[in-house]
């Protein structure tokens, strides 16, 4: 299993939110490209990124901070966040980005979604957050109709096979994850999950493994010390 330690960028900082709520923000650092070579150094191949700005107004304000990112981190980077259309998605694409995660846009323009997942094979991956099972949009901030898991079950049928799957009640909060929502999505045929929101614990990234989830964000656990980057890789082999 992948470990993806997180950088959530708003105004080009380091922070992370509690349960996705934009006025409970924690500022943890000014150099998010420290911060990633940090990850590396731990011994991190993998990095999880996501514009919080992107994700709640659909600009690229974080763009130049991502670049670095990519291009200096020497690490896997996937990025959510910002990705509403073609160009935008292009933008990152052209700088080598590793994988783009669409979140809003899976949800609001499917034939985009089929389209660039054409475009770019494997490179394309869906971010399905969740609250009470139904797919929140728009930097969380709509709950939409659409239930979570049967929309997965969709999306390897659109060219995707990678979900970043984040229960929203549990992120940011340090009180475990959802464990029993990966048991019922873990076997959609052609779909590879990303776990995410809420890994607080070692045995959590045991349990996912042995589930045969494809990787476990790490967030907020890491940044407060309670879950070690190194406990974590670990765990998983890495």
């Amino acid at each position: 299993m992948k470990i993806f330690p997180a950088i959530d960028l708003r105004g080009g900082r380091v922070v992370r939110l509690s349960e996705g709520d934009y006025d409970r923000m924690t500022v943890y650092g000014d150099d998010p490209l420290a911060v990633a070579r940090g990850f590396r150094e731990a011994g991190a191949t993998c990095l999880h990124v996501v514009d919080l700005d992107g994700a709640k107004d659909g600009t690229q304000a974080n763009f130049p901070v991502i670049r670095k990112l990519i291009e200096e981190s020497g690490l896997f980077v996937e990025v959510g966040g910002g990705g509403r259309d073609e160009e935008s998605v292009a933008r990152y694409m052209d700088l080598g980005l590793n994988r783009m995660i669409l979140g809003t846009a899976a949800i609001e323009q499917p034939r985009l979604l089929e389209k660039l997942a054409a475009k770019y094979p494997g490179r394309i991956a869906a971010g399905v957050d969740a609250r009470d099972g139904f797919v929140a949009i728009h930097g969380w901030k709509v709950i939409t109709d659409r239930k979570a898991e049967e929309f997965m079950a969709g999306l390897p049928a659109r060219g995707v096979d990678t979900v970043i799957y984040t229960d929203i009640s549990r992120d940011g909060m340090l009180q475990g994850t959802n464990l029993e929502a990966y048991r019922r999505v873990k076997d959609i045929p052609g779909l590879q999950i990303v776990a995410s929101g809420g890994i607080s614990f070692p045995e959590e990234i045991t349990a996912l493994q042995e589930m045969g989830i494809y990787g476990a964000i790490i967030g907020k656990a890491l940044y407060d010390g309670k879950l070690p980057l190194e406990e974590a890789l670990k765990r998983c082999g890495e």
